[in-house]
């Protein structure tokens, strides 16, 4: 007996519809179980990662949850000192102190009034509690706040310390970094202000446009960075030349006109026969606005921008973009003026310490970091950061040269005056940096590297107005690493 064809088919139809049905239900299937694998990841990612960001907002209104809940933990120096604390006061409630006053002002910060400084980047951590879960259940029964986590900075006392008084009442910041580790070891900016009077003074400090003695300078400053530009335009020489300089020679008459751009040598100093590397220790404009014009533009703003101008720096904290805008097609004033550091290019003077640590380091950048680790109430290392490289700026072959001159600065050149050096030796270059029509002000800075055997810590200055960065800003340096190797 033969079978119905019409009943075949009606069943493959069948069969083919319930495997398509099957599919379109699997494919769905996969697709919500994508969906609900998806949110878990995001959710783990914002707990882990996002939520500490949303958190230290100052507009989240969890802030004030977390303080009702948890004393405020404490910031320590490297070496357990306390630079800021959570004290009672005699009505019940509980107030933050700053015992060192002013002298971590910026870098610490305040945890008021929008918060600042490290207080702003750990103030999760600081009203989060990792102790022991026993106590803390048993604060929480019986209505006490439990202690936040502690906060364990690179930060050196004796170097902060040493910068605060160097600096005195001048106006500008230091800041030094271990070019072996990135961890950073000073941060100081003047004018400041007492974080124990903040509340009491904020309109004061905040509406103070004349000293803006809230604005963290070593971080947010930006300045044109004078003669520690020619660290970047010496590299370039190096670069184009294969490291060999030794035909280089200028006779230096106290000024250089090139196509109808005329530079002048600070204080119209004449310098006479100059080789590259004493141009480089006298710091002879002259003679580096010769170097400079005949440099490749194209090549010269690639090295500028290889050393992170007009990009993000690896900081954890807010800082300045440094600016230059050499290109291609830049005009012959412009070059002249970029290569002594003159010009549109500016800088502040934590990215100044980041490229005098990448040559301190053989061309190597560490990552910069301030927080060491952090700890609970009893003292149990909760997180410990690791020391990274962010990546290499510089080919060592062209750091050996540039390290060479640096020393001869100090040796022969414009910071004599930090020569004589108890167990250590300094290297780095000076910078007296114009900033106004009249010719006669200049910001002073110093940027440079000390070690016993080989370079171990970085540390930059800048004194606003202050004239000669080797007659004013070196020595400061100098009282800095002294602290650092006593």
């Amino acid at each position: 007996m033969k079978k119905d064809p019409d009943k075949k088919t009606k069943k493959e139809k069948k069969e083919r519809e319930h495997i398509r049905s099957n599919r379109e239900i699997s494919v769905i299937t996969y697709v919500f179980l994508a969906l609900f694998i998806a949110m878990l990841v995001y959710l783990g990612y914002y707990t882990q990662v996002t939520s500490k960001t949303v958190i230290n907002n100052t507009y989240n209104k969890r802030q004030a949850l977390l303080e009702s809940r948890y004393i405020r933990g404490d910031i320590l120096s490297r070496e357990g000192n306390v630079l800021a604390t959570t004290k009672s006061d005699n009505d019940g409630g509980y107030y933050r102190l700053y015992p060192y006053r002013n002298t971590f002002a910026h870098i610490v910060g305040y945890s008021t009034h929008g918060v600042l400084g490290i207080e702003a980047m750990e103030n999760y951590t600081l009203l989060s509690c990792d102790g022991n879960i026993v106590r803390r259940i048993s604060n929480d029964l019986a209505g006490r706040k439990n202690h936040g986590d502690n906060v364990c900075t690179t930060l050196n006392t004796a170097m902060q310390e040493a910068a605060y008084d160097a600096m005195d009442d001048r106006r500008g910041a230091v800041v030094a970094m271990d070019v072996k580790t990135g961890e950073i070891l000073c941060v100081l900016s003047k004018p400041d202000f007492d974080p124990n009077d903040i509340m009491g003074h904020w309109d004061t400090f905040n509406n103070d446009t004349d000293n803006s003695p809230l604005l963290n300078r070593a971080f947010l400053g930006s300045y044109p960075p004078g003669s520690t530009f020619k660290i970047v335009t010496a590299l370039e020489y190096l670069k184009e030349h294969g490291g060999n300089v030794s035909d280089y020679g200028f006779e230096c008459t106290g000024s250089f006109e090139y196509k109808g751009s005329v530079i002048n040598c600070y204080n119209e100093q004449v310098h006479g026969w100059l080789n590259f590397d004493d141009s480089f220790a006298k710091s002879c404009n002259s003679s580096f606005a010769n170097i400079s014009s005949q440099l490749d533009r194209e090549s010269f703003a690639a090295t500028i921008d290889s050393l992170m101008f007009n990009g993000p720096l690896p900081l954890p904290f807010k800082y300045s973009m440094a600016y230059s805008d050499i290109s291609a097609d830049s005009s012959t004033d412009d070059l002249l003026q970029t290569g002594i550091g003159q010009g549109r290019t500016l800088i502040s003077p934590v990215h100044m310490l980041l490229i005098t640590s990448a040559i301190a380091n053989d061309g190597v950048l560490m990552r910069p970091y301030v927080i060491s680790r952090i700890e609970n109430a009893d003292g149990g290392v909760i997180m410990r950061t690791k020391n990274r490289e962010y990546g290499r700026l510089i080919d060592q072959k062209y750091t050996d040269g540039l390290k060479k001159m640096m020393r001869e600065v100090v040796v022969n050149g414009t910071a004599r005056r930090v020569f004589d050096t108890d167990g250590y030796m300094i290297s780095g270059k000076t910078g007296s940096a114009e900033y106004s029509s009249d010719k006669s002000l200049s910001h002073a800075w110093f940027t440079g590297f000390a070690g016993e055997e080989e370079p171990e810590i970085a540390v930059t200055v800048i004194v606003e107005g202050g004239g000669s960065g080797g007659a004013v800003a070196a020595p400061i340096a100098k009282r800095v690493f002294d602290a650092y190797f006593k």
